[in-house]
């Protein structure tokens, strides 16, 4: 693969793309951020309950510091390219590129965190959903069994939603295969994760021919990971892990003492003698908890992002050839891999696992389950009085003209999918008779 191809600035649904001060991939940009389904996010969870007294990350703003993290590892690694000699024409774009991709990487999730992808998933396989199965195509019925986010973000973004124009939001080819972690389809994808639907298959067969990715199988048919991938990935593997340990810190999921450790941990005590030096005696300066637990994670993310940068650089030649395997924060220093490994290990033990978190992602559960059910029983029975009537709720941009089964079970997963977790619990409370309106 070379830059020259992989960074084109043609936009999808667009035969001529237009000019003015920005470039191609700064418009990118701008057209997510001002768009509704990203203001959306803010009203959908992260991992913690939305925030109360307390303000933790949602959505939006985890993808707002993805972004920023996406934009430092893009900026780095365009300056070591031209370093290195590289001229191609949009060499210098690559930070704003993958700004762009970060902003976009979460735009498919559902409400309610990852329950919400489970309970997708389970519907179709529950008793009330098993049936479709004779109705689709087994490929389809993969897409349908092993929903992801990451195939829902590049079909929200490149799909023609009813009175919508050709190409979706008409982004560049560059910044849309930035987010398609796996490029493959749902039916040879190995733990339930892969990159495009079957209906916007085609589509990313005509992205990737354009950029040059290369295929690096036919039957089944897959395709080597755009190198921007591994940016954004790691931007989203370094915020993540680190923002989800300081909210921890400040909902005291996490004592204070406890955290400080689990940060100074990404500090060699020998090589990093001097930076752990000066860390203590800034946090002899900054006395406020919340303000130390904040100047630790920023230093631990500036250095996680500067050994991506390394790691990338390093394996260069593998990922450009489509053949590096794994991730780059999973190629660390040994030192930082210990410490995100710890990190891991107290996430899973003791912040996913806590109170807060299981209550949402059992409720999101619930209500998820049962508006699907409802949506997709009254599409597949257009002839019953209580599904007439449901259907009336169902905005006109997800209405689809085709007849087919799998296209009419689409939409109902844009609607849903598309909710923020007030919404979806509002409109559940309003069909299960929990709440109505005037009473």
């Amino acid at each position: 693969m070379n830059w020259a191809q992989l960074l084109s600035a043609k936009r999808l649904g667009q035969a001529k793309s237009t000019s003015d001060n920005r470039t191609q991939f700064q418009r990118d940009y701008d057209r997510l951020i001002f768009s509704s389904p990203f203001r959306r996010l803010q009203n959908k969870t992260q991992v913690f309950p939305l925030p109360g007294s307390i303000f933790v990350h949602n959505r939006l703003t985890h993808s707002l510091e993805v972004a920023s993290v996406g934009q430092s590892l893009g900026s780095l690694i365009s300056d070591r390219l031209i370093a290195a000699g590289e001229k191609s024409e949009f060499i210098s774009e690559i930070g704003s590129i993958v700004a762009a991709a970060c902003l976009a990487h979460d735009l498919g999730n559902p409400p309610f965190g990852h329950s919400g992808e489970d309970a997708i998933k389970q519907y179709f396989l529950s008793e009330q959903g098993i049936h479709i199965k004779e109705q689709v195509t087994p490929e389809e019925w993969a897409d349908l069994t092993r929903f992801d986010g990451n195939a829902n973000a590049f079909r929200m973004l490149s799909h023609q939603f009813h009175g919508r124009r050709e190409g979706g939001f008409s982004l560049t080819y560059s910044m849309l295969a930035s987010i398609v972690k796996y490029p493959y389809e749902a039916i040879d994808a190995p733990k339930d994760k892969f990159g495009f639907f079957q209906s916007e298959k085609e589509i990313y067969q005509t992205i990737a021919n354009e950029l040059g990715i290369e295929k690096i199988s036919e039957s089944p048919e897959k395709y080597a990971r755009h190198p921007l991938v591994y940016l954004v990935e790691a931007a989203d593997d370094i915020c993540y892990q680190l923002m989800d340990l300081e909210d921890a810190h400040k909902l005291k999921i996490i004592t204070f003492d406890e955290t400080c450790s689990l940060f100074k941990n990404f500090y060699h005590k020998e090589k990093d003698a001097k930076n752990l030096q000066k860390i203590d005696s800034t946090m002899e300066v900054v006395t406020d908890p919340n303000e130390q637990i904040a100047y630790l994670r920023a230093g631990v993310i500036s250095k996680l992002v500067f050994e991506c940068v390394d790691v990338f650089m390093n394996n260069y030649d593998t990922i450009m050839l489509g053949s590096f395997k794994g991730s780059l924060i999973n190629n660390i220093s040994e030192t930082s891999d210990k410490a995100m490994q710890k990190v891991q290990k107290i996430s899973f033990e003791r912040i996913y696992a806590d109170r807060s978190v299981l209550e949402i992602e059992l409720a999101g559960y619930k209500i998820i389950s049962t508006l699907l059910n409802e949506f997709t029983q009254a599409v597949l029975n257009e002839d019953d009085k209580f599904g007439k009537k449901l259907l009336k709720l169902f905005p006109n941009q997800f209405i689809t003209d085709k007849k087919d089964t799998y296209s009419k079970i689409q939409s109902v997963i844009d609607f849903v999918t598309g909710m923020t977790d007030v919404y979806a619990l509002d409109l559940y409370r309003k069909i299960t008779g929990i709440n109505i309106p005037g009473i």
